[in-house]
């Protein structure tokens, strides 16, 4: 049995394992005692990768993410029982969720409303534009839906959050106030968050890479980042 030593993240987009250089920056944090020991399992994303991740239950207002739900379950209830039986051991040490892009905002959902299992969750660049109204046909930023059921939550899940963006994630900039909507939309998540009594000094992290971009060249660089914040000695 590892016990509660042993912590566990969970990868979403598993298949980027290679691009993230993933195994050569554990071993590289193992090798300098800044990690401590923690199971990684990342998950292939499937042909239906734009429907099962989003926000369970709030599909986009292009009907995207209509299987977010289905994940969420298949995450829960089939693919944390197999790791434990798979790793011999029932409970873990700290227990996390991270993501890119649109991975990261399924990564959020799914610990926002699982805060009885994951202790932290890692947002790379994350899709928090997701919204349930089209630019163009009176969308506000009230309709961004992932701010929405956080702000809307009666409860505040004992969790943490680390969120990446990078300078240059993309070009748009919906309102025209010269800052990119990854880093506004981002901003304002953690506006949400400390509006539910989150702090920036104990619960939220933030890293904005000048420079960085919409790939997983800048994902890897800043993963060393988030796995010490997360399981670092």
């Amino acid at each position: 049995m590892y016990g509660k030593a042993l912590n566990l993240l969970l990868l979403n987009d598993g298949q980027e394992i290679e691009n993230l250089h993933l195994h050569q920056t554990l071993q590289d944090l193992y090798n300098a005692s800044r990690l401590t020991p923690t199971a990684v399992v990342a998950i292939n994303c499937g042909d239906e990768r734009i429907q099962e991740y989003g926000v369970a239950g709030n599909p986009d207002f292009a009907k995207r993410g209509a299987k977010a739900g289905l994940y969420t379950q298949f995450v829960i209830e089939e693919l944390l029982p197999e790791i434990k039986q798979e790793l011999n051991t029932e409970e873990f040490g700290t227990v996390g969720f991270a993501g890119f892009s649109l991975g990261g905002l399924s990564a959020l959902d799914i610990a926002w409303h699982h805060p009885e299992i994951f202790n932290i969750v890692g947002v790379f660049s994350g899709s928090l534009w997701w919204r349930s109204k089209d630019l163009g046909k009176g969308y506000t930023d009230n309709d961004r839906i992932m701010h929405r059921v956080i702000r809307e939550s009666k409860t505040k899940p004992k969790l943490r959050f680390w969120l990446q963006t990078g300078t240059n994630d993309e070009t748009a900039d919906r309102n025209q106030n010269g800052i990119i909507d990854a880093i506004d939309d981002t901003i304002d998540l953690i506006k949400t968050l400390e509006a539910k009594g989150y702090s920036r000094d104990t619960d939220i992290t933030y890293l904005e890479v000048v420079g960085g971009e919409h790939n997983t060249a800048t994902w890897a660089k800043a993963m060393p980042k988030f796995l010490v914040k997360a399981f670092g000695k």
